[in-house]
């Protein structure tokens, strides 16, 4: 089989899966969002449409127990607001403005997981790949709860693809990632360590370069809010870090069946990450496999636990196989 021939046949078995998982997105039931993640993105937003601050009501709390309070940084929250403020005031008439967009960046990532190994001459394993995440159980999780998540994903996993050849833009499209949601924050160390690597001279200029990109989107979407009320904003961010352990699975972390609680419970987590980070000096070319390790460690032994987060190492899997290609663009 020629080059060509098996580009294009690859090419439309992929379209198809693109289009049967369409379809299957769409048809799968839409629960009650009232009190899943998704409606208070979208109480935020209304928040903000009668000039109240989304960051403020945890200052009413003890920074342990969740009170759905507003936890990443606020780029979504502002495009919840801006979406309101353009007629969709309404959950429903919101929703229906924004689920089609979420979709979209899911089938985005399959054909991303495709197009990346089909550049590299895989486009057989670009086929499995992209199936593998279209139509896998945490993925079609997140379109049932019709979380914003596939945006920050499809993200991410294009920053560590565009990684080395683009790094600039790259570490924008991380940047812009952990401006929706900052589960992969744990990734930066990542990206500085291979601009550390990457860089012939000036090394820890371009290693302070990498983290203002990085800091970019979050900062200026957030500076607002700083303003605004910067206590409120610094504790809902930090939130995250020093909230008691909870999970939609019943299976619990280290620290709590040892009943460890705050920086404590955290030590097991920051280790593994610690060791992961060192490992990556070593391995250069390795950034597809240290990325999936360190969603994997943050996964299984992060205190929280939701159903939307095994589907940030889904499609790191098959993309593992691109490491080691220097020539990468």
């Amino acid at each position: 089989m020629s080059r060509f021939i098996s580009i294009g046949l690859s090419l439309i078995v992929v379209l198809i899966l693109l289009f049967l998982a369409r379809r299957v997105y769409y048809s799968i039931p839409e629960p009650n969002l009232e009190g899943h993640d998704i409606y208070y993105s979208y109480v935020e937003g209304k928040r903000l449409t009668e000039g109240k601050n989304p960051y403020a009501r945890i200052l009413d709390g003890d920074m342990r127990e969740n009170q759905k309070y507003a936890t990443y940084f606020p780029v979504f929250y502002e495009l919840s607001y801006l979406s309101q403020e353009m007629g969709m005031r309404s959950l429903e008439k919101w929703i229906a403005f924004w689920k089609p967009i979420f979709l979209s960046f899911g089938l985005g990532i399959g054909f991303l997981i495709y197009a990346a190994l089909a550049q590299r001459k895989m486009e057989w394993l670009g086929v499995f790949g992209a199936g593998f995440w279209l139509f896998g159980r945490w993925t079609l999780k997140i379109v049932e709860m019709q979380t914003f998540d596939f945006i920050p994903i499809f993200f991410t996993v294009l920053a560590v693809f565009l990684f080395p050849r683009k790094k600039w833009l790259a570490l924008f499209f991380f940047s812009l990632a952990l401006g929706f949601k900052q589960i992969g924050i744990f990734i930066a160390p990542l990206f500085l360590v291979w601009t550390w690597q990457q860089a012939q001279e000036n090394r820890l200029r371009q290693v302070f370069l990498a983290g203002l990109v990085i800091l970019s989107v979050p900062l200026l979407s957030s500076l607002p809010f700083l303003v605004w009320n910067w206590e409120g904003f610094i504790k809902s961010v930090l939130f995250s870090a020093t909230r008691l352990a909870s999970n939609q699975f019943g299976v619990p972390s280290i620290d709590l069946l040892l009943g460890w609680e705050g920086f404590t419970a955290r030590i097991f987590l920051l280790g593994l990450l610690a060791a992961a980070y060192l490992l990556a000096f070593t391995k250069p070319r390795h950034r597809f496999l240290f990325t999936f390790i360190v969603m994997s460690v943050f996964i299984d032994y992060n205190s929280v636990l939701y159903s939307q987060y095994p589907a940030w190492v889904t499609p790191l899997l098959p993309l593992i196989f691109l490491d080691g290609k220097e020539d990468l663009p």
